[in-house]
């Protein structure tokens, strides 16, 4: 029994920053779900001798983002296996496409087999009536192609590829797999440990029935959600508390339209106050899930101590021109409120770069925000044709111009032209976005209303630091931020010179010196603003707009509905304030 031994070398790509260097950390903050599900399945493929009784699979995995993958070591891994090997990239994104190639071409130029999954391959199968040129850059290269998810098919994948009769593309796009009791995503503890905190991620169901334009999850995973049962994240639950792994982030991209949402939350529950088992999660929402009778307090009860919540906007005319109509900006604040109450930190993803933006208009919304809406947490994007997006197709189709490198399609960077704003514009209201928002003084006053509602100002404490400092410090943004940033001289992106050791490693050492002086700085401003409210106490008295009555009068008082109050009566007609109707649910929702 397993004689030879067949070698699969899954990586899940990072990207290069504006300098040409992999960004990557000793340890990143976003585990990779893709690397978990295809490093499960080929487990479970290991398990099954899929090769034959007298063939080994062994499997390695690396995430870019907290490891050094240098290609030279993957040929000669793979190399030493008697019975073959291939590296999986997997995962990919649109900004990670570039790098992923990178990474293949010595492989390929070895004879080595490489195959390419992930978002990017898969959004452009489905939205676009023609192979772009890096795909077909990848397919010259003899890369294989695999569009779609791999639950069910991995026996013969794997088959294929060791016998070299794979397919240039394999596409499942349109026959997704059921949910219900499929593999659970796993990776061993000292892959999960390279993640900050030491989470793990697994998705408790896929597909979307939402139609937001931007968005490339409803065009690759589906508009039909397919969901995991209470039995599998029990599963997943118990094999990493196994292993000392406690924290997950579930990758789903809105929780409360999971139909199995209560039962799983139910064995969580009794997961933790029954067999007093200790695990905390990070879930996604959207911004009417507290409509939901119960959902936010057995939410909180099961463990998720940290809430996404895809707010987008707070302009009525931008939500409906990405067809998000089922955001209610005056549903915002109650909605917050009631996650607040029950002691949960919130974030939120805000996109600047509609079509009726301006700078000046989103510093008004940002003060609206700030003054109106107790979020904890707010992270900024550019809005994005993400490849794989409706948005991406109907520029497409328009001929419209659109920046041809892959790399910079990250939601940091300009790609594509705006009506009102020019690229510098655009890109300079999203840099200084982070600083508007997080100014000493609002710090204070997030720190403030978390302790009104009982949320300890020492967790709040360093996710504002994280938050705040990234894009200012490092250049980066925080989800694509990590503990310590990694410089590899020689892992510089093809086209740009490698510095030479007397040049890099000073300037190396500068910049590390100069970046921990700015985040301490950073971190001791934000205690000191702690240490004071602490000192002044009564934290329970403190009250303002943002944590005011959320009833019809008081809302009607507010400037996000005073200034956006004509916007919501086109879009919607006039909402009820004062009465929870059905029929101010999106039309959507209601249907599901």
């Amino acid at each position: 029994m397993g004689s030879r031994r067949f070698r699969i070398a899954l990586v899940k790509p990072s990207h290069y920053d504006d300098d040409g260097y992999v960004i990557q950390w000793l340890k990143s903050f976003i585990p990779s779900n893709s690397l978990a599900s295809v490093h499960a399945l080929l487990l479970e493929a290991k398990a099954r001798r899929a090769l034959g009784p007298e063939v080994e699979i062994e499997i390695s995995a690396q995430d870019e983002t907290n490891s050094v993958v240098e290609p030279e070591r993957l040929i000669a891994w793979l190399g030493e296996a008697e019975a073959g090997g291939f590296l999986g990239l997997v995962g990919v994104q649109s900004n990670q496409f570039p790098r992923a190639l990178d990474i293949a071409r010595p492989l390929r130029a070895a004879g080595l087999p490489v195959a390419i999954g992930g978002f990017h391959v898969s959004g452009c199968r489905a939205m676009l009536p023609e192979t772009p040129p890096d795909i077909q850059e990848a397919l010259d290269l003899g890369c294989v192609l695999y569009c779609g998810e791999a639950e069910g098919r991995i026996d013969a994948f794997v088959q294929a590829m060791a016998e070299g009769t794979a397919e240039p593309v394999y596409d499942f796009m349109k026959d997704l797999p059921d949910m219900a009791a499929a593999t659970v995503p796993f990776l061993p503890p000292e892959v999960v440990r390279r993640n900050a905190g030491a989470y793990a991620s697994f998705d408790a169901g896929r597909g979307c029935p939402f139609q937001c334009s931007f968005c490339t999850i409803i065009n690759v995973q589906g508009r039909k959600s397919r969901f995991r049962t209470p039995d599998d994240i029990e599963r997943i639950i118990r094999e990493n508390a196994a292993q000392g792994i406690r924290r997950f982030f579930i990758t789903d991209d809105n929780f409360a339209r999971n139909k199995n949402w209560e039962a799983i939350l139910d064995r969580c529950i009794r997961l933790r106050e029954v067999e007093k088992m200790n695990f905390k999660f990070i879930i996604q929402v959207d911004t009417l899930c507290h409509k939901t009778p119960g959902f936010i307090e057995k939410a909180v009860r099961a463990g998720a101590h940290r809430v996404f919540i895809g707010l987008e906007n707070v302009n009525p005319d931008n939500l409906t021109a990405a067809k998000k109509r089922q955001n209610k900006i005056w549903e915002y604040r109650a909605m917050l409120q009631e996650w607040k109450r029950h002691g949960a930190m919130t974030y939120a993803g805000y996109i600047l770069g509609f079509p009726g933006d301006t700078p000046e208009k989103i510093k008004t919304d940002l003060e609206i925000i700030q003054r109106e809406l107790p979020l904890d947490l707010v992270e900024f994007f550019i809005l994005t044709p993400l490849p794989g997006s409706e948005d991406h197709q109907t520029l497409t189709r328009e001929g419209a111009w659109m920046d041809p490198d892959m790399n910079r399609y990250d939601l940091e960077h300009v790609v594509s032209r705006h009506p009102l704003m020019s690229a510098a514009e655009w890109q300079g209201i999203y840099d200084e976005a982070w600083r508007f928002f997080y100014t000493p003084a609002h710090v204070e006053t997030i720190l403030r209303r978390g302790a009104a509602n009982g949320l300890p100002m020492d967790k709040l404490l360093l996710p504002l630091v994280w938050f705040s400092g990234f894009v200012p410090i490092e250049k980066v943004h925080p989800l694509q931020g990590g503990w310590f940033r990694r410089k590899i001289r020689t892992q510089r992106r093809p086209g740009l010179p490698i510095e030479g050791r007397l040049t890099f490693y000073p300037k190396r050492a500068w910049e590390i010196a100069v970046r921990h002086v700015r985040w301490i700085g950073l971190y001791l401003a934000y205690e000191r603003i702690r240490r004071r409210i602490k000192r002044q106490g009564a934290f329970e008295a403190y009250r303002d707009t943002a944590l005011a009555p959320s009833d019809g009068e008081a809302l009607a008082e507010l400037q996000l509905m005073r200034v956006h109050g004509d916007q919501i009566a086109r879009t919607y007609g006039a909402p009820e304030l004062n009465k929870d109707k059905k029929a101010q649910e999106a039309p959507e929702v209601a249907a599901e």
